[in-house]
Order: C-alpha cells, then structure tokens, then sequence
C-alpha cells in the first residue's frame, strides 16, 4: 500500500451491508481492517461464528477475516483505537446511531457512514463523489461545532436515488424543474435475501417506509450550496417519486420523466451522459467506474440480470431515452444498489477524502 494507505474499522459489520463491507475491503489497495464491530450480542465471537448462515453471497467469505474477533460497536475507543476511520453501517434507531457517529466523530475517528440519520443533518456532507465534491468543504463547520481536530461525519445518499440522480445532474445545464420518478427496488435494500424473505416471491410491495421522503429531499440536499458552514439545499427541481419493492435480487431500477427549463435536443442529452467526467474519475480512485455513465442503445436495456454489475457494480446504467407526452423526456436508470448504492459508495467517498487529505494516518 502507499500513501494513501488507511486502517479502517468497519461497525456494523455482520449485516448485509457490513458484510459487502468486509468483501470489498479484503482486497482494497489502500484500506486495511483491523476491526469489525457489532453490536453487543455478537461481541467476542469470531466474525465467520457471528455471521453464522447468514452469509449474503454467494462467494466465500474473505478467509482473513473469518477468525477475527467482532469488537462491541458501543466501545468507540476499542474499535477505534487503531483505526484512522470507520465504515458505519448499523441497524439501531436513528438518534441511536446519531449518538454512536458523534461518538466516534468526537474521539477523533472519521466515519463514512451508510446510515441514514445523519443524512439532512446541515453540516453533514452528503455524498455521490461525482456529483458533489465540493461538499466536503463543510468538514471545517462540523468540526468546529464537534470540537475535534479529525472527527467528522459524512454520509452515502439513499441507495435508490444513485439510479437517477446522476444522469440529471448530468444535465443540470438545461435546468430540470419537475421530476416524476418510479424506484423498483430488490430485496437486499431491505437487507435481506430469498432465502430470508420468501414472501417476496412473486411479488411487488407498493411501500417502502420513507422511501419516498428520501428520494424527493436528497436529491437536493446533493444539489446545494456551502454556504456559512452549513449545506442550503436547492430548490429544484421538484420531484414526485413512486418507491416499491420488486422481486429482484440486487439492483434498483428507476424510470424517470422530466421537465427541463431550457428543453435539450435528443442528441445534446446523450452528449452530455456519453461526455459527462468527474474529479474521481480524473484522480484515478480505486474504486470510480470510468464511465461513470453508460447509455445503451439496445431498447430492452438496461436489465438488471445483465447490467447492475457494470463498472463492477459502480457504473449508472441508462437507456429508453425518448420523448414524453407530458413532461420532456423519459429514460430508465439502473444502479446495483449494495455496491453503489450502499458499501462501494461509501467506499469510493472515502478514498476521495482520503486523497483530499479530510482523513489523516493517527
């Protein structure tokens, strides 16, 4: 490893989640674990023993990590004594988690989260590392208002949003006004396999608790201004969003109309998808798909099956542009919503503060 070299904790680490975690991180070029946290139950067990049968995947788990023993996620100064940053991905009630990220934020340990509590929190960056960079400028505030000189906390967006909100920022400059956006979400966003979930067979649930809340507010949380300190999300566009749960294994698909105040040609939308290059991609990051976007001119793709893997998992899949009766446009995006969406992305925002220098060696 070099420079950029980083021990890391992952909390959290024998949900669904957690486990793309440890995967990903077994082989990361920068990133070495040195603890995997959980909560009191599975504390003292060795990971493969904690994990037990509920091994996500269908590939073996990392042998490095199987013996290693799951530290309590409470105990911040254990399991962040030799790490210089933390991955958090737990499920415990919002206010829960806020206390257990300020906590580790306050000991001096940064954490790139994949929670959701601290999502809207103003001085927290909320990031898709293509999109909104700049955000990190923010870090300073929140370290002033924490009292730390390391600690911070900065998040991963909702995973269902990934599908979507990248090929619109990408065409920001004709200035979309009004989204209409339909999720179709596979059963890991609930954390959970088949196997785990047999009710999902042959089935769609028209619902997913907050879903919606979250793909209409992120979005502009992302597409805010720094401003004194804290992040002033924009003001549009306005986005009505449909979410269900789909019986599909991994990927979130969406299908999207939109209004654009200044109406692009057919041919100026897909120039600026085939064309559209960003820092992470510019710095080379391990983890950043090159390219970020890929349009497909086949008219059944993207398909899940075939495309939530592209860019190992990283890339925005995109195609069905067309006209719309009502609003401009439409298309389908499709992002792999545990490796963009949850693990990967979190992964990716970490290398980036990590080259920016956010997330110093202890």
């Amino acid at each position: 490893m070099g420079r950029e070299h980083r021990k890391v904790a992952v909390v959290g680490a024998t949900g669904m989640v957690g486990q793309r975690f440890v995967s990903l991180l077994a082989g990361h070029p920068w990133f070495e674990v040195v603890a995997l946290a959980a909560s009191p139950r599975s504390a003292g067990m060795p990971y493969a023993e904690a994990v037990g049968g509920r091994w996500a995947f269908d590939w073996p788990m990392p042998a490095k990590f199987a013996g290693m023993p799951v530290l309590d996620a409470s105990k911040v100064e254990q399991v962040a004594g030799e790490a210089d940053f933390v991955f958090c991905a737990v499920d415990m009630p919002k206010d829960d988690i806020r206390r257990l990220e300020d906590g580790y934020a306050r000991g001096e340990t940064p954490v790139i989260s994949n929670n959701s509590a601290h999502r809207m929190t103003p001085d927290v960056p909320m990031m898709i590392p293509e999109i909104n960079p700049e955000h990190a400028e923010v870090i300073q505030a929140q370290r002033a208002r924490l009292g730390t000189r390391a600690g911070f906390v900065a998040v991963k967006p909702n995973c269902s949003i990934q599908s979507y909100v990248p090929p619109l920022h990408a065409l920001r400059e004709f200035r979309p006004l009004r989204v209409a956006v339909s999720t179709y979400q596979s059963v890991s966003g609930a954390g959970k396999t088949f196997a785990r979930w047999p009710e999902m067979l042959d089935n769609v649930i028209p619902y997913i608790p907050g879903e919606e809340e979250k793909s209409e507010r992120e979005p502009l949380k992302i597409w805010g201004a720094v401003r004194e300190g804290k992040i002033e999300p924009a003001s549009d566009p306005v986005i009505s969003a449909h979410c269900v749960r789909v019986a599909v294994a991994d990927g979130h698909m969406a299908t999207v109309s939109v209004a654009f105040a200044e109406k692009p040609a057919p041919e100026q939308i897909l120039a600026a998808w085939r064309g559209f290059t960003t820092l992470p991609q510019r710095l080379g990051l391990p983890s950043a798909p090159a390219p970020f976007l890929h349009y497909f001119d086949e008219p059944d793709r993207p398909q899940t099956r075939l495309d939530r893997d592209l860019e190992n998992g990283m890339g925005i899949a995109l195609g069905r542009l067309r006209k719309d009766p009502l609003l401009d446009y439409r298309f389908v995006g499709l992002s792999h919503n545990t490796l963009r969406g949850a693990a990967g992305g979190a992964v990716l925002i970490a290398e980036l503060l990590c080259a920016q220098g956010y997330i110093p060696r202890k």
